[in-house]
C-alpha cells in the first residue's frame, strides 16, 4: 500500500473514532434522572422566548409574585416534529403571551420543569409533549 493511501486511511479512521469518543457526550437524558414524576408546578405569566431546537424545544416564562420579584422559568418540551404532529405552529405560543404551564419540577430545585400542558390566555389546553392525551391536543390554527 502506498504511504499516501494509509495516511488518508489513517486520518479517516482517527476521525471516526474522534466522532464515536463524543457519542455519550449527545447521549439522550432520561425523565426519572432530571425531573420529579410527583411534583407537579402550575406557573402563569409572560412568554419571554420560545426556542424550537432538537432534541427539545423550550419556553422561558418570567412569573412575578405577589411582591413583584420576577423569576425566569424553563420549560422543556417535546422536539419541534412532536410538537408539529401534535397540532401546534410557531405561532400557538408567542412572545408576550400570558399562558399557564402544567409540569413535573426539576429535582434540583431550579426553575426547571418539563412540560405537561400549557393553558392559553383563551383557556385551551395544548400538550407539551407529544400526545398530551389529557390536554386535548394542541389548537389548529
Amino acid at each position: 500500500m502506498k504511504p499516501m493511501m494509509r495516511m488518508k486511511i489513517g486520518v479517516i479512521t482517527a476521525g471516526f473514532e474522534l466522532l464515536l469518543a463524543a457519542l455519550p457526550a449527545l447521549a439522550h437524558h432520561s425523565f426519572a434522572a432530571e425531573y420529579d414524576s410527583n411534583k407537579i408546578v402550575n406557573v402563569t405569566g409572560t412568554v419571554k422566548k420560545v426556542e424550537w431546537t432538537n432534541p427539545h424545544s423550550r419556553m422561558y416564562l418570567e412569573v412575578k409574585d405577589a411582591k413583584g420579584t420576577v423569576t425566569i422559568w424553563n420549560f422543556e418540551f417535546g422536539s419541534p416534529n412532536h410538537l408539529f404532529r401534535a397540532g401546534w405552529t410557531r405561532n400557538t405560543v408567542k412572545e408576550g403571551d400570558q399562558v399557564t404551564v402544567e409540569g413535573f419540577a426539576a429535582k434540583d430545585g431550579s426553575h426547571l420543569a418539563q412540560t405537561r400542558q400549557v393553558t392559553l390566555a383563551d383557556g385551551r389546553k395544548v400538550p407539551g409533549f407529544a400526545g398530551g392525551g389529557e390536554s386535548g391536543g394542541a389548537p389548529t390554527q
